[in-house]
């Protein structure tokens, strides 16, 4: 199975865009699934059917959902709202709705990701295509699976211990209750998915993400940040989709400003994403909905190319030896030299690249030694090691 994700600035036209590719797919022979995880669903919309969060099949070969983030996260995080429930009702209070305690930034979405490895571990479909949510929020749920799977693990084996030693003694004198064993039992699973999320999110050969963009120098300026944040944790982004190019006969009078600023920002996509296949699609006199429209615009977005193929690799880091010692080097996206951070952290270090942070572990070739000093250029952080 192949899955392809769509993320994007609010507003480029991701949605119609990951539609275009699903019902090109389609129409191809391929069996394919399209799900929306962004809160804001609209692509029932593009498709011009009602949309739930059941697959419903939209025409033959193409099927069709938008995540519910709450039941996900009902089904992911039963045992644990339930606890908080008699936790916060202990003492015959009102208390809070776990579901509102359980509403922290970020995690009833990531269970929408969950929700791919779900999907993909299933195998019933060829493709799978994910119209994400804008940049900043996938950005988020793209980094969550390491950190909090990190977490987890740190705290697990110890509270799990420390709750069956203690929770009868904790239940007789304070009257409030401890969790159960199926508590941790879901956390463990959380841990144990998370991980074989992270596996799949950089599985190069079976998972691509292609950032949409407009030629506007605001929206290309977040399509750099967004691929600099992808690179940096190693995801495999491998087409850029450059949406909304006004054609010619529009740029006039009025709007012959418009000819140049939209010039510079196509150069400014083919110079920054010039390893990437691009790929235009230009303003339309009308909607970009219902299937016979997205097949058509499908069909001149990608011409004889199949939207299904992995157009583009990278690597993130290589590890070698010259004279000089060990070294490991790190090919990072676009970032200034004044937004790098380094430090030494546990058993490998930490890169920050603005107000992204990631820890590496060293590689065994490395392991035992030491940074000794660290030198950027032209795109590749060179690490020393002795």
């Amino acid at each position: 199975m192949r899955v392809i994700l769509y993320t994007g600035k609010g507003g480029v036209g991701k949605t119609s865009v990951a539609a275009m590719t699903a019902v090109q797919l389609a129409a191809s022979g391929k069996k394919v699934l399209i799900m929306s995880t962004d809160q804001a669903h609209s692509l029932g919309d593009s498709l011009d059917v009602k949309l739930g969060n059941e697959v419903t099949q939209v025409r033959e070969g193409l099927f069709a959902s938008e995540i519910d983030t709450v039941e996900e996260s009902e089904r992911a995080w039963g045992h644990m709202q339930f606890y908080l429930n008699a936790l916060l009702t202990a003492k015959g209070g009102a208390g809070i709705e776990a579901e509102e305690l359980l509403a922290f930034p970020g995690l009833e979405e990531l269970f929408s990701l969950v929700k791919i490895l779900d999907v993909y571990e299933a195998g019933e479909y060829d493709v799978l295509i994910v119209d994400c949510a804008p940049t900043g929020e996938t950005l988020s749920l793209l980094t969550y699976p390491e950190m909090l799977e990190t977490a987890i693990l740190a705290v697990l084996p110890m509270k799990k211990k420390a709750a069956m030693a203690v929770g009868p003694a904790v239940e007789k004198i304070f009257k409030i209750p401890m969790p159960e064993g199926e508590v941790f039992d879901e956390l463990s699973m959380l841990t144990t998915r998370l991980t074989k999320l992270r596996a799949l999110l950089t599985d190069k050969d079976v998972l691509s993400i292609r950032i949409v963009t407009t030629p506007e120098k605001i929206v290309v300026a977040e399509a750099k940040r967004n691929f600099a944040c992808l690179h940096l944790y190693d995801y495999n982004v491998d087409a850029i989709i450059v949406n909304k190019i006004y054609p010619e006969a529009a740029l006039g009078g009025y709007f012959s400003r418009w000819r140049e600023l939209q010039e510079e920002g196509l150069r400014d996509i083919e110079e920054s994403f010039a390893s990437l296949p691009i790929f235009k699609v230009p303003l339309l006199p009308h909607e970009v909905r219902t299937i016979p429209v997205l097949e058509e615009t499908a069909a001149e977005l990608f011409a004889s190319t199949d939207p299904a193929e992995v157009f583009f690799r990278d690597r993130i880091f290589s590890v070698g030896k010259d004279a000089e010692g060990a070294f490991m080097e790190l090919y990072l996206a676009f970032p200034d030299k004044e937004d790098l951070a380094l430090e030494e952290s546990g058993d490998g270090f930490k890169i920050g690249v603005r107000n992204e942070r990631r820890h590496f572990t060293v590689p065994d070739a490395l392991r035992g030694l030491a940074i000794q000093g660290a030198k950027y250029d032209n795109g590749t952080l060179k690490i020393r090691f002795a």
